[in-house]
Order: structure tokens, then C-alpha cells, then sequence
């Protein structure tokens, strides 16, 4: 490894001028791997084969109630695999609804016959292809992936157990599921339709302190004002950790507040303030960083100058799981566990699972992902890809001890509970409130209900 130039953190916040660095770092690193390997015989690399697989997973019980409200397109996966003139097979996936890039017909003809070493650094082709790409070329060479990231230095890297917004009750279950199974980290939402309270409290009673509890609010605490008091009160507990996004993440002055008024560690999604704003202001304690793999490089390189932590969040199944920790094996700031999602399914797409120990997995060292595909599983589950996202009829009710109910449906778009909720429609953090998926018993009197939530957004029964 040729030792790179690092910018002084100081000048680095005074100038503005890191992002511009390491982004030249990032290039200069990229042609210097292409030319590297074009010394090699360029046919073991040329690009003979892609061919993608639709699967439909089920998900595990208490991640399928909860899902199923809003998200139950997650269970279709795409997998990729790219064969090369060396006869390597490379393997990566698509979350198809919920992904930074999904692969098109279009990408497939770009990268037939092409020499797959120039094509892996290219984020526009999206997850699997990209993933298949890294896996094909790394198998080829003879060595795990993260060699093509960079130098290792760790052999080990932290992940967290991933689920939605639950119940009190089943967020305390999948933190002790989570405990049972290695994990120290657990990351879910805070959500005004769920009480915050009550979740945190059954939690923490199922876990040691040194088990961490991470929450993301995505906007819904809305102002520094409103959001501190309800975050003072759940930092008494010792397993709560970090707060995501808890207000918009353009507010500077509102999220400089916040992090100076609780103990617990501010996380935003890189990019949103620009990165330099991010870090001049100091408006959080670290990042999320994620997508492509050029980008996820550049942002943990720039949190790396600025001596900022991040949470890898490459979302998927085990599959992106394992290629997530080829990242962490190269990124010093990696240091908070990384949210991959695979916890949620019920079927491993992997021959062997990753295993978690104290919070931490090995990171791999076996040619390419380290990991080969379950191809059984492939084939038991194997659909027809859809041709739009599956938005089955769902209707929700959020109740109080009071009586109040108000109802949503299902109204075509993504997110469309959490953009309820930052539009007021549930009132604001308030205690005892309990969210559920009510099932379609075909009766009149439920479709009555759900066209009415449909058509005019939750109302109040």
C-alpha cells in the first residue's frame, strides 16, 4: 500500500476542502487498480454471462406482522450472477423496493463482454450487478473482495439486529432474540403511533446495559424544542445509544441543540447537510453511510479526515450482509454496527449464516464474498419478477386508552405512515399508543373503512 496524504482535521474544517481531497484520492485509487490489473490477461475478466433470479422470502414471524404494515415488498430479492472468461461465478442482490440502484436490461448490455475489472467502481449499474462485479473479480484474482477496497485492518467488525417500528412487547422479544444470537446492537424507529416509553422501558428490561438500543425518528420529533424533552427522558435508560435523523437533518441549528442538550450520539445520513456544513457545525456525532461502493468509499474516507464514526447501512439479505463486512474490514471509522437488515428473513440465501459473537463478525478472508449462494433456497422461492412494486391492501389502526382510533390505508406510495406522521395526523408522542395491521375479513364494513382511509388519508373512527 502507498501511504496517501492526509489534510490536518483543522485546516480540513477551516477550508472546506477534504471533500475535494479525498474525492481525488478515490479516483487516483481506481485507476491505479484498473491499471494494476490490466498487467493481468484481460480474457480471465471479460464479462460471458449475467443472469438475475427473482426470489420472494418470507420473513421471520414478529419482523412479518410488522412489516406487512408498510413495507411488505421488502421480501422480493433479485440475485445476480456474473460469469467470467475464468469460468468464476460472482453473486450480489437487489432489495427490488427499497435500493440505491436496481439493476436494468440496460446495465446487463453495458457490462456483456466488457472487461469486469473497469466496470466495478460503476455505481449507476446498481446493487447486484455491482456486488457481482466485486465478488467475479475478487474470485478471479484469488483473494477476498476487501483486497480490492483497500488494506485490512480489522479482522473483525460490528453489526446491529434490524427491525421496524414494533410493539413494546415484540421489540423486547428481538432484543433478546438479538442477545441470544451474538448481537450487542439493536436499531429500530421511533414512531408517534407506537409509545416510545413503553418500548424502551420493556427493552431495556430484557437486555444488559451493554446491550445498545438505537433509534431512528426520521423527521417525526420535528423541531429541537419538541424533540429534546422526549430524548432526555429515554437517555435515562443505559442501553439507548444513538438517536437518528430525530429532526429534519437540514435544521443546523436545531440538530447543534440537540446534540449539545443529551448525552446520546446524534447519527444523520451523509449528504444532507452537505458533508462540509455537517462537520464544520458539528451537528452530529456520526454518519450513515451507504449505496454504491464509489460513494460509500469517498463519504467513509472524508467521516475518516474528520475523525467522524458511521454506521455502514448496505440493506439485503445475508448476501449483502457478507459484502458489507468486506467494507468494514477496510474503513477505521466503521466503528458503530452496521445495519444490513438480513435479520428480518427466515431463509439464509447463504450455504452458512454470518456468525455474531460479542457484537462482532469475522470479516472475511476466503476468495471473493467469502460466502457461496444457497441455490436450494434460490430455487424454492423463485418467483416471476414483478412488474411493479406489491402494495397488497393493508389497513392499520392506531389506538389510546382513551378510546381514539385513528385508521390508515395503503394509498399507493411508500412511507405513507411516516409521512402521515410528519404531517401531524397522529397527534405527537403520546403515551400508551398501540399501532396494529387489521386483517381483511372480507366484510363489508372493513373495505368501508379502508376505502374511506385511502381516499382521505388516516382519519379518526
Amino acid at each position: 500500500m502507498i501511504d496517501l496524504f492526509v489534510p490536518d482535521r483543522r485546516n480540513f474544517l477551516r477550508t472546506g476542502g477534504g471533500l475535494a481531497i479525498v474525492t481525488m484520492l478515490g479516483d487516483w485509487s481506481t485507476r491505479n487498480l484498473a491499471a494494476a490489473n490490466s498487467l493481468m490477461s484481460a480474457k480471465h475478466y471479460e464479462v460471458v454471462r449475467v443472469e438475475r433470479t427473482t426470489v420472494r422470502l418470507p420473513y421471520r414471524e414478529i419482523p412479518g406482522r410488522n412489516m406487512d404494515r408498510e413495507l411488505p415488498h421488502w421480501r422480493w430479492i433479485e440475485i445476480c450472477e456474473i460469469e467470467l472468461k475464468s469460468g468464476v461465478v460472482g453473486i450480489g442482490e437487489t432489495l427490488l423496493y427499497y435500493t440505491w440502484g436496481v439493476p436494468d436490461d440496460e446495465g446487463v448490455k453495458r457490462i456483456e463482454g466488457k472487461n469486469a475489472v473497469s466496470l466495478i467502481w460503476d455505481d449507476s449499474l446498481g446493487a447486484g450487478l455491482q456486488m457481482a462485479l466485486f465478488d467475479a473479480v475478487a474470485k478471479t484474482s484469488e483473494v477476498p473482495i476487501h483486497c480490492l477496497l483497500g488494506k485490512k485492518i480489522n479482522n473483525q467488525t460490528p453489526l446491529s439486529w434490524w427491525n421496524i417500528d414494533t410493539s413494546a412487547e415484540d421489540m423486547a422479544a428481538e432484543c433478546r432474540e438479538a442477545m441470544r444470537q451474538g448481537y450487542r446492537s439493536y436499531k429500530t424507529k421511533g414512531r408517534p403511533w407506537f409509545d416510545v416509553w413503553k418500548q424502551v422501558d420493556l427493552a431495556s428490561d430484557a437486555v444488559p446495559d451493554e446491550f445498545k438500543i438505537d433509534m431512528d425518528f426520521n423527521d417525526t420529533l420535528r423541531t429541537a424544542e419538541q424533540a429534546i424533552p422526549i430524548l432526555k427522558e429515554l437517555e435515562k435508560y443505559p442501553q439507548v445509544d444513538i438517536y437518528e435523523t430525530p429532526i429534519p437533518q437540514r435544521d443546523v441549528e436545531g440538530n447543534k441543540a440537540i446534540c449539545a442538550a443529551t448525552r446520546v450520539n446524534i447519527a444523520m445520513h451523509y449528504g444532507n447537510p452537505p458533508p462540509d456544513v455537517a462537520i464544520k457545525e458539528d451537528v452530529c456525532d456520526g454518519f450513515v453511510i451507504g449505496r454504491g461502493a464509489t460513494r460509500v468509499m469517498s463519504a467513509a474516507n472524508l467521516a475518516a479526515v474528520a475523525d467522524k464514526r458511521f454506521w455502514l447501512q448496505l440493506v439485503g439479505t445475508e448476501i449483502t450482509a457478507a459484502y458489507s463486512l468486506h467494507f468494514g474490514g477496510v474503513l477505521s471509522h466503521a466503528t458503530w454496527p452496521a445495519v444490513n437488515c438480513h435479520q428480518l428473513y427466515a431463509k439464509n440465501l447463504l450455504t452458512e449464516p454470518i456468525k455474531v459473537e460479542n457484537g462482532f463478525a469475522r470479516v472475511p478472508d476466503a476468495i471473493g464474498l467469502g460466502y457461496e449462494l444457497n441455490r436450494d433456497v434460490m430455487n424454492e422461492f423463485k418467483v416471476k419478477k414483478p412488474k411493479r412494486r406489491p402494495d397488497p391492501k393493508r389497513l392499520i389502526e392506531t389506538s389510546w386508552p382513551d378510546g381514539q382510533k385513528i385508521y390508515t390505508a395503503n394509498n399507493g406510495k411508500v412511507n405513507f405512515m411516516l409521512k402521515a406522521g410528519n404531517d401531524g395526523k397522529y397527534g405527537f408522542y403520546k403515551p400508551a399508543a398501540e399501532t396494529r395491521l387489521v386483517p381483511n375479513d372480507g366484510s363489508q364494513l372493513w373495505m368501508d373503512i379502508y376505502t374511506k382511509a385511502r381516499e382521505n388519508g388516516p382519519f379518526e373512527l
